[in-house]
């Protein structure tokens, strides 16, 4: 198998974001690695960016990972996360700009087919408004 950009999936709740994997994984199959971050350390509402960069690591792909967030919270801590990372990985991360269930699958569907990064990310962003 050819490395496919991954997906990570950051939601302020553990729930939406573990139920947003399940989605993914369940419409598109095993062929795109898929990793979520939810809740905060204590498993209430919130994000952790060691979360998030353990999610980014656990997927990690040559090809790129593109992340989706929820709220402005889940989107600075995952700017964070990124910014911790290796400098040689940090320019193969990206933040989508896209609804958190939607544009996951649609990300996703982008990914299995092979595309980009750009693509991928371009493909979850046409949904956003």
């Amino acid at each position: 198998m050819t490395d496919r950009v991954a997906i990570v999936i950051v939601s302020h709740s553990p729930l939406v974001a573990e139920g947003t994997a399940d989605m993914v994984r369940q419409m598109v199959g095993d062929e795109v690695k898929v990793a979520y971050a939810g809740g905060n350390p204590e498993g209430g509402l919130g994000t952790d960016v060691a979360r998030i960069m353990a999610a980014i690591e656990a997927v990690w792909s040559p090809a790129g990972v593109a992340v989706l967030v929820d709220l402005g919270g889940a989107e600075t801590n995952s700017e964070m996360a990124v910014e911790l990372l290796p400098p040689e990985r940090q320019g193969s991360v990206v933040i989508c700009n896209a609804p958190i269930v939607e544009g996951a699958v649609m990300a996703a569907t982008e990914a299995a087919g092979g595309g980009s990064l750009e693509a991928v990310r371009a493909t979850a962003e046409e949904l956003s408004p």
